[in-house]
């Protein structure tokens, strides 16, 4: 599967995960719909996915010439299931702060989006890890002034679903840059 198709696979199953979890937090009347509206929008991107006729020439050289999935790819994932893990302890343990915890794996989530950035040489990775880090640094703020929960859920769990969801469907969507002449 050519890097846009699959990274817009990758951002929607992630984007519906972050709505399916968070969902959780809202009461029924609001979790029903939501959660399926997750699932409809999920099944949007993938049939978008699979409407592309094979990749682009260019499609694939972009995530070839900066790196694609390779080791520096792999070592982002790495600093990043670290800083969760880390993270998440420090707030599950000392902090005594469970309900921030999908904020801080917002934060992280979104930090990494600038890396990626890089690493595949796409500058709108750079957009959706602000919104995404956003989400997550206004939680943490939203947590440590006493804030319900269920705000916290939906400020950095379901908008940054809906963030990634939506990058999803438009990285299916978009028509990857032509390499320049030379």
């Amino acid at each position: 599967m050519p890097g846009q198709r699959l990274g817009s696979m990758i951002g929607a199953t992630f984007g519906l995960i972050y709505v399916l979890i968070n969902a959780g937090q809202l009461p029924l009347a609001i979790r029903l719909p939501l959660r399926a509206t997750g699932v409809v929008a999920f099944l949007a991107v993938l049939a978008a996915v699979c409407r592309i006729r094979g990749g682009s020439a260019s499609d694939g050289a972009v995530a070839g010439r900066v790196g694609g999935f390779g080791r520096t790819y792999w070592l982002v994932v790495a600093a990043e299931a670290a800083a969760l893990w880390a993270g998440l302890a420090v707030l599950n343990g000392p902090l005594h702060a469970p309900d921030a915890g999908v904020a801080w794996v917002s934060t992280v989530v979104g930090a990494h989006f600038f890396a990626i950035a890089i690493v595949f040489g796409q500058r709108f990775f750079h957009v959706l890890g602000a919104g995404i880090v956003a989400c997550g640094v206004i939680g943490l703020l939203l947590v440590a002034a006493g804030a319900r929960v269920q705000l916290v859920a939906t400020i950095s769990g379901i908008v940054p679903g809906a963030l990634l969801l939506a990058s999803g469907w438009w990285g299916a969507h978009r028509v990857p840059p032509r390499p320049a002449a030379s």
